[in-house]
């Protein structure tokens, strides 16, 4: 139960995929442009990176190791394409409004990563644990960014108004520059909290940057820069 506790925890807060790992840029950028969007995206993809990452784990001993990406990514583009349909039939505004980046978790890089670096080494329920606190990471990443967006930038939250009538929306929040100044705050506020909390115990802070010591994919990259 510990280590299963672990790993949810792992994925939420210690290698939290956004803010720690800097991972997924591209959706995190582009879709929190509303808290409906980023809540969106963030449910799409934890709920390939369960399946993903059951699957893989079970048929760990089955696929070929030579060719266990491409079997990674068949098992992956077979979730999206089904969550897809279920998003185009049940919630046509939102699979409208997120576009390409639907199709575009096959290639999302916390899902292979995840496959490759936990799912296939790990039996089947510390993986789905895993999947889920680092889902849950992203979800919390972009809804953290989403949520700021939008009420800057709009004045509303899940589209109800929460800012006074007289508030003028900073349109800037909901254009590519307001993404990359709230990611950047965030990620400040986050590490300035760290050292204030480390200089207190009087221990080395943990400062969110995007290194090989962070990252879980480290022991796969043999330590060569991409």
């Amino acid at each position: 139960m510990n280590k299963l506790v672990e790993r949810f925890k792992n994925g939420l807060i210690t290698e939290n995929p956004t803010f720690v790992q800097v991972l997924a840029m591209c959706p995190t950028l582009a879709v929190t442009t509303s808290a409906e969007n980023a809540i969106g995206m963030g449910l799409a993809t934890m709920v390939v990176l369960i399946f993903s990452n059951a699957m893989i784990s079970a048929l760990r001993k089955v696929i070929p190791d030579k060719i266990r990406i491409p079997g990674y990514i068949v098992i992956i583009a077979s979730l999206v394409t089904v969550v897809q349909m279920l998003m185009e039939g049940y919630v046509p505004a939102l699979y409208k409004s997120l576009g390409i980046f639907i199709p575009l978790i096959v290639v999302n890089c916390i899902i292979l990563g995840r496959a490759e670096a936990y799912a296939n080494r790990n039996p089947i329920l510390p993986a789905i644990f895993d999947a889920i606190g680092m889902g849950l990471g992203f979800t919390v990443g972009l809804l953290a960014v989403g949520t700021i967006r939008e009420i800057l930038g709009a004045g509303t939250f899940f589209g109800i108004q929460v800012m006074p009538v007289a508030y003028k929306p900073a349109s800037i929040m909901i254009l590519a520059p307001g993404a990359f100044f709230t990611l950047g705050t965030l990620m400040a506020v986050i590490n300035y909290v760290n050292i204030k909390k480390a200089k207190k115990a009087g221990t080395k802070a943990k400062t969110l940057e995007h290194n090989c010591s962070s990252c879980s994919m480290a022991s796969q990259c043999h330590g060569n820069n991409v």
